[in-house]
């Protein structure tokens, strides 16, 4: 098994000091305490053998809990402090971005770190950053209901996609897009340094009138043809099947063991249907909170004031719980009701094995019993922690992460 670390970069402070300081994001010492403690665990997830660190792409968060700004600059800071631990973006947001500055920062962060990056990208949920950095296509965030905006936001998405990789793997690019030209329609027809190129770039970059017929986006990747994607943070039967046939590691959020099992057999089957040939949990992973305790009370309370009160005062707003139902949750609430707050509870964040709450024996059996995809002999190749930064102190996030290291990581590799 593979382990990645997945952490929302979050300013340390307590509510009520983000009260004292709002907006806490904007002060400058705060922000370099999240910064030197993201450092500090990136440092420690290395030594403890993680296979990868995981962080968001989100901005404009004033309130300074997942201020995951710039991920891949913040990944070459890390990279230049570690030595084995590669880089995921979980994920980058491509409406919201342009495509071809994306190609650059992976295929260049690759270079970086000789091949120490993973892909990973998304569509934009958070409406207040993707309608504002997403303006000039035009994209707003999307609830993923099936809407307007949501059909579009998927148009985009999947254009951009297809360009980051076209600009990979073509060293001459054009394209004909909806949302994207590469020349532009109008051409570009002003490029002075004509006889330059026409000497030394590309022979077909350029035409005999001194007009730009494509373009090189330099770098291409160091990993060859380009660094494999995980796709977070997965709960639908129709993006199994994507995934499966395109080759893309999913990370199934969806917890409910008989649901995780059929996500993990249907992602089996699709591959099998292209001509990928996997064992059952080859090349998907799952997604799952922690806490360790001397006794299970203990690591409740702490997932309780850490992991769960994050998942309750910030990602219940956006639908999370969704991918947290349990068996005979359709009758009462059928597809399109969301689940009520009042079972937004512990009891629902841990019954559904999302949240892993207990001693190191108590955890060491939960994830033997997710290893197997619950107990189908499967060999689940991935595994990947939500870990709370910012909302525990440094020194228990320290501690919780020595414990994995320790005990967990040796168990399952």
């Amino acid at each position: 098994m593979k382990f990645q670390l997945f952490i929302l970069p979050t300013i340390p402070a307590t509510l009520e000091e983000r009260a004292a300081k709002r907006p806490i994001g904007r002060d400058n010492d705060a922000f370099q305490a999240m910064i030197d403690e993201v450092r500090e665990l990136a440092i420690l997830a290395d030594e403890a053998g993680f296979d990868v660190f995981s962080t968001t792409e989100h901005h404009f968060h004033s309130e300074g809990f997942e201020a995951s700004v710039q991920p891949m600059m913040l990944y070459a800071d890390l990279a230049a402090r570690t030595k084995n631990i590669a880089f995921a973006p979980l994920s980058l947001v491509l409406p919201a971005n342009d495509p071809l500055r994306v190609a650059e920062q992976v295929a260049y962060l690759d270079h970086l770190t000789r091949g120490r990056v993973y892909g990973g990208y998304a569509r934009g949920y958070q409406d207040r950053w993707v309608n504002v950095l997403g303006q000039h296509v035009p994209v707003k965030g999307t609830p993923m209901d099936g809407g307007p905006d949501d059909k579009h936001n998927r148009l985009v998405h999947e254009e951009f996609l297809e360009l980051i990789y076209k600009a990979w793997t073509d060293d001459l690019l054009t394209f004909d897009g909806r949302f994207y030209n590469v020349p532009p329609k109008e051409g570009i027809t002003r490029w002075p340094a004509a006889e330059w190129t026409r000497q030394y770039g590309h022979p077909d970059e350029i035409d005999a009138n001194g007009h730009i017929h494509g373009i090189s986006v330099i770098p291409k990747p160091y990993q060859q043809p380009y660094p494999p994607a995980f796709q977070p943070f997965s709960v639908s039967e129709s993006t199994m099947v994507h995934t499966a046939q395109h080759g893309v590691m999913p990370i199934i959020l969806v917890s409910e063991p008989g649901m995780f099992t059929h996500l993990a057999k249907l992602y089996q089957t699709s591959a099998a249907e292209v001509g990928r040939d996997l064992k059952l949990g080859q090349n998907i992973g799952a997604f799952r909170a922690i806490a360790f305790g001397d006794t299970r009370e203990q690591a409740w309370n702490l997932m309780e004031r850490t992991n769960y009160y994050g998942f309750q005062i910030y990602f219940s707003g956006f639908g999370f719980w969704e991918a947290l139902r349990l068996p005979g949750d359709e009758q009462r609430y059928p597809k399109g009701t969301l689940l009520p707050p009042d079972e937004w509870t512990m009891e629902r964040f841990t019954k559904t094995k999302y949240g892993l709450v207990g001693t190191i024996d108590d955890i060491k059996r939960d994830i033997e019993d997710l290893a197997t995809i619950h107990g189908n002999d499967g060999e689940l190749e991935w595994f990947s922690w939500f870990f709370d930064q910012g909302l525990m102190p440094i020194d228990e996030a320290k501690r919780q992460l020595e414990i994995f290291a320790e005990h967990i990581i040796p168990t399952f590799r």
